[in-house]
């Protein structure tokens, strides 16, 4: 039958739609087989979930247990019949195990080595005849932690494990780390790789410290810790921060310019600014290794006069590093990006010899004379400033467009200063950071001790001062106005060709392939279609630990595995590391190496996820945490096979790749929801947000990657990076170093013969967290399995989530572990909310702000006021806060004075009632008791009147306008003596006419009522 290309496509469309709509990263439910056996009525009556004709379970854990038991007893017998043929071809004769050294085994084909076991394993069984160990001898049982029969203890153990959620990795159980070493295509004996490097015969460990002039900035754009150590050169004008140009770097980014800060879209590490040029190089700073110590540096300095150094820039240039895609049409090439400064010679008080040469020649016989071991170079290094490392453009076009515009940058620096500048700055800073040292002055012209190139250790100043021309152009960019110099300079006059030309080319994005996951991190990435900027966030499984010897802020994520069993520190077997990382499991604060150090970082990436840019083609974060929080993974098991070193030389630590586990599951899953759309395959979400900067193909499946069970073309293989190019003394101590990593991994394995969840009583507590990483340095969500939930572990952080669909636990909101969720916040707040917040809500936004403009207008008002009031009666010499507190003290004075004044006029209004209500009827006797009564009021009143006066008189002296005041308290004064004496006089007048009136009342006669007048 004929259907039509639209009736196709729309039923392609449907069927891709169906299968997309739900992607799970669960096993497969056998649900539908049980029922099926059920209603064919096989069971038998033994139980829905058993099989009657088998007696097996259909399904839960019983039916794991099963299937483990299963793929254990075929593993076995596998590794017996196939031993023959390949352990030739993989190194695997007894003669070769018995050149191991006194290997013993832990059962199953698992080795472990003497040095862990002091000779003695426990348990009575034996190898074979043919020198490998029986699966179901006694050793196997040992293995499982039990004696006695080995089949049962066997059974035991897949019952114990049979408990657990899921497991990975039955199948290679039997194989030791150095058998799977070959299975997965890795070279773990012969030490032939390519990052070996010899030295000096006498010094045994290569070093990053050195001496050298800083040219750190703190921009807006940059790390807010970064030190502001150079005001001439502004170096975030010649690095290309927008991707304009770059196409991608290696995870440091751009090495000046600021640095990098927390939540930068790129994923770098956030590193501060850490520019600089080496002048010498003192190397390690282990004195038993041949290195110098930190005393005896600062001593060596202490002894030389060090000059004002006046540095030139000279040009930027490309090349070098890695050269990745030299040759090689499939990839851009690759390469690092440098600014070559010059040391200007200065000749002072017309000396025979510059200035810098006899600091030099000073400086090695003063290094000489403390001691300095045989690490330091003989001579002083090229002076340079490394900008970044394993740069990628977007083109030729593009990398000749990005040359151009820096170096026009460096010439208008060559304007500006002809004849060189002094680096430095007005500024303060504390040396080293971070260590609560006090600030000092920084000035112009310092030297610096860098124990590593992120870590100013001691700042030397100069002898002299700057002289008139050198200060004039060292201030001369803060200080003027340098316009001028840029719209000036608009040619290059210096050659800045020759360097990294590798002819014309443009990357091909369509040549991107899902083994681009697996990935150099010391190199730039190779990006997919319609993905302008690189990025560095993933998901993965946290395994970093704290430990006291190491600088870190992070949590222990994990107790199952010390990853310590797997490093060199005391560099028994290593030279030095080709990158400024030493080891990335936490490195030491006084390693003799000068490497970074760097907190512990362990981790396994499983997903790379790309920038958090929307703009530049990736997904923002929140898309991100969306999605994540909505799938459904087990718990993630892990299980550790080999040690080994890679194309790169880079030193890993291998997981075994099981496809059917709930790690390979929930890869599948983030490759349908977040994959790139590729080969015909696009990604499918709820959302429908999608990114176009993942480093993983919508059609990509776990079987497709690494290992004996893959098939090696797609971009699943668990890794943990230990350390980057690490370079060994000799193959043979490469050799030694793998061997003795090794059999602890076989210790491991024997330990874990099902893989382990990983975390801890107080992180993740049941195991199997998945982590999401904004880069390596940062853990900022984790997310538990089976939909448990989720929290950010950002520094140790805690916020609501910014997508809540439901509580991840029992109980709903009123269950205390769901309050940060969305949905129970505005369930909790919003419940009864506050009048006061009403109120104030209702006024909108012109009530606010009037209410906000008056109270402001008041406040002003009452400042002018009360500065106003202070330049007139504020005394000679006062303070503003001396009168404002002056001020109050005399109005509580004043205000006790009127309540006294106010009773007082009371009182005399009583008295001259009684006075106009006296009538000639009252008797004597109480006119009598009226006239004593008015006599002591009246004594009453002079007494406070004559305590006002004196009190007047107090205040009055104190203010300046003291002749006006006078004049009136005088006026006041008078009229009060003058009011007293009428009084008095009227007093003595009504005393004579009670006499009178007494005279009077004796001859019959009645005295003449009196009338006061007011």
């Amino acid at each position: 039958m004929a259907v039509s290309a639209g009736g196709t496509l729309a039923a392609r469309a449907l069927v891709a739609t169906l299968a997309a709509t739900s992607a799970s990263a669960r096993p497969p439910d056998r649900s539908r087989l049980v029922a099926k056996r059920a209603a064919e009525g096989r069971n038998y009556g033994r139980g829905k979930n058993v099989d009657g004709g088998t007696g097996r379970a259909l399904s839960g854990q019983g039916y794991r247990a099963a299937v483990r038991g299963d793929a254990e007893d075929g593993a076995g017998r596998r590794v017996k019949k196939e031993m023959s043929s390949p352990r030739e071809r993989l190194g695997l004769t007894p003669e070769a195990r018995q050149e191991m050294g006194g290997a013993a085994s832990l059962g199953g084909g698992l080795l472990l080595p003497d040095f862990l076991t002091g000779g003695e394993v426990g348990g009575s069984g034996g190898p074979t005849a043919d020198g490998y160990f029986d699966g179901n001898s006694d050793e196997g049982s040992a293995l499982r932690g039990g004696g006695g029969d080995g089949d049962s203890d066997q059974s035991s153990s897949r019952r114990r494990l049979a408990n657990q959620l899921t497991g990975c990795c039955e199948t290679y159980s039997a194989y030791s780390a150095e058998d799977l070493c070959g299975s997965y295509g890795e070279d773990c004996q012969s030490g032939e790789q390519p990052s070996h490097d010899s030295g000096d015969d006498d010094c045994a460990q290569d070093g990053l410290s050195f001496i050298g002039v800083s040219f750190s900035v703190n921009t807006a754009s940059g790390n807010p810790y970064s030190y502001q150590l150079c005001d001439q050169f502004p170096m975030e004008n010649i690095i290309d921060r927008d991707y304009d140009y770059v196409m991608s770097m290696d995870e440091d980014g751009w090495l000046v310019g600021g640095g990098y800060k927390q939540f930068d879209y790129s994923g770098k590490m956030p590193y501060i600014d850490s520019s600089h040029t080496e002048l010498l190089r003192v190397g390690s700073m282990d004195t038993d290794l041949g290195g110098t110590s930190i005393g005896q540096v600062i001593q060596a300095m202490s002894e030389v006069e060090l000059p004002p150094l006046s540095i030139f820039p000279e040009y930027l240039k490309g090349g070098g590093g890695h050269n990745s895609g030299d040759g090689d049409d499939e990839g851009a090439p690759s390469g690092d990006i440098t600014l070559v400064v010059s040391v200007v010679e200065v000749y002072y008080d017309n000396a025979n010899y510059d200035e810098y040469s006899i600091f030099l020649d000073n400086l090695f016989q003063a290094f000489g004379d403390a001691g300095g071991g045989s690490c330091m170079d003989d001579d002083d290094t090229d002076p340079h400033v490394s900008m970044s490392r394993g740069v990628k453009f977007k083109s030729s076009w593009h990398q000749e467009q990005y040359m151009y515009e820096a170096n026009l940058e460096v010439a208008v620096w060559q304007a500006m200063y002809p004849k060189g500048v002094v680096i430095g700055t007005k500024g303060y800073a504390s040396f080293p950071p971070g260590r609560g040292g006090k600030k000092q002055y920084v000035g112009y012209g310092n030297l610096y001790f860098f124990f590593d190139r992120a870590n100013i250790t001691t700042a030397f100043s100069t002898y002299r001062d700057m002289t008139d021309d050198e200060k004039y152009y060292a201030t001369l960019y803060t200080d003027t106005d340098v316009s001028s110099y840029y719209a000036s300079t608009t040619t290059i006059g210096f050659d800045y060709s020759g360097s990294g030309d590798q002819g014309d080319w443009e990357h091909n994005p369509y040549s991107w392939k899902a083994t681009s996951a697996m990935h150099d991190m010391t190199d730039g990435w190779e990006l997919p279609p319609n993905c302008e900027q690189e990025g560095e966030s993933f998901f993965g499984i946290p395994l970093s630990t704290k430990a006291g010897s190491k600088l870190q802020s992070t949590t222990t994520f994990q107790s199952q595995f010390d990853f310590e069993m797997l490093v060199d520190r005391n560099y028994t077997y290593i030279q030095s590391f080709g990158t400024n990382h030493g080891w990335l499991i936490g490195e030491l604060f006084d390693n003799g190496a000068g490497s970074i150090v760097d907190k512990d970082t362990a981790h396994i990436p499983i997903f790379y996820i790309g920038t958090t840019n929307v703009d530049m083609g990736g997904m923002s974060l929140s898309d991100i945490l969306k999605i994540a929080k909505n799938i459904d993974f087990g718990t993630l098991y892990i299980k550790p096979a080999f040690v080994f070193q890679d194309e790169f030389g880079h030193v890993k630590l291998q997981f075994e790749m099981d496809p059917s586990s709930a790690m390979a599951y929930l890869y599948d899953a983030l490759c349908k929801e977040l994959g790139i759309a590729w080969n015909y395959d696009s990604p499918y979400n709820d959302l429908g947000v999608y990114t176009s900067c993942a480093m993983h193909a919508a059609g990509d499946r776990a079987k497709y990657g690494c290992g004996p069970e893959g098939e090696n073309s797609g971009g699943f293989c668990p890794q943990l990076t230990l350390g980057y190019k690490v370079r060994f003394q000799s193959e043979d101590h490469a050799a030694a170093f793998l061997n003795r990593a090794n059999g602890y991994v076989d210790y491991w394995r024997g330990l874990y013969p099902s893989g382990v969840a990983v975390g801890t009583e107080k992180f993740c507590p049941d195991g199997g967290c998945l982590g999401l990483y904004l880069n390596r340095y940062d853990l900022y969500q984790v997310f538990k399995p089976d939909l448990g939930g989720s929290w950010v572990e950002y520094h140790g952080a805690s916020m609501a989530p910014t997508y809540s669909p439901a509580p991840t636990w029992s109980g709903g909101c009123s269950e205390p572990h769901n309050y940060h969720l969305d949905k129970c916040f505005r369930k909790r707040s919003s419940s009864r909310p506050k009048l006061s917040v009403m109120a104030w809500d209702s006024l909108g936004i012109v009530g606010q702000f009037s209410i906000l403009l008056v109270s402001f207008m008041a406040l002003t008002l009452s400042v002018s006021i009360f500065l106003a009031r202070a330049r007139k009666r504020k005394r000679k010499g006062e303070s503003y806060i001396g009168f404002f507190f002056r001020d109050l003290n005399r109005k509580k004075r004043k205000k006790k004075k009127l309540r006294r004044k106010k009773k007082h006029k009371s009182l005399g209004n009583k008295d001259l009632e009684e006075d106009m209500l006296s009538k000639s009827h009252r008797s004597s006797s109480r006119r009598s008791r009226s006239s004593a009564k008015s006599r002591s009021k009246s004594a009453t009143r002079r007494r406070s009147k004559s305590r006002s006066r004196r009190e007047r008189e107090l205040d009055q002296g104190e203010d300046d306008e003291k002749s006006r005041r006078s004049r009136r308290s005088t006026s006041r004064s008078k009229s009060t003596r003058s009011r007293s004496r009428s009084r008095r006089d009227k007093s003595s007048e009504r005393r004579r006419d009670r006499d009178e009136g007494s005279d009077g009342g004796e001859g019959g006669e009645s005295s003449t009522p009196r009338t006061q007048l007011v």
